[in-house]
């Protein structure tokens, strides 16, 4: 890209452009396909007798600097309020998930995340 300016020369920018091997749905689908969502949302609708429906939403997209789409299961109740089961960041090169500690506030890896406590 060349600027130019009437105050100064011309000036070439280098200019780098974010690609995406995964786009907003796959980051969900991703999500939603891990057991310990499908467990958690099929105990939350049993419990509660259906009233309450999980579901999944990206909450933000990957940018520059952060390269993740974050994205929240949450429980749609029945008087259209909402409530946070769970928060993820998925890579937004390779679909890696990593899962929101709450106690540490930090992403973790799945493989150290344990929502159950099994």
């Amino acid at each position: 890209m060349t600027i130019a300016s009437s105050r100064s020369p011309s000036t070439t920018v280098n200019v780098s452009q974010t690609t995406y091997s995964i786009d907003e749905k796959k980051a969900l689908d991703l999500v939603w396909k891990l057991p310990q969502v499908k467990r958690k949302a099929r105990e939350i609708e049993r419990l509660s007798r259906g009233s309450i429906r999980v579901a999944a939403a990206v909450d933000s997209l990957p940018t520059s600097e952060e390269p993740y789409y974050v994205v929240r299961v949450l429980e749609n109740h029945p008087d259209k309020s909402t409530s946070t089961v769970y928060w993820f960041r998925v890579l937004s090169s390779n679909g890696a998930i990593e899962a929101l500690d709450w106690v540490n506030n930090k992403y973790i890896s799945l493989e150290k995340w344990n929502p159950d406590g099994r």
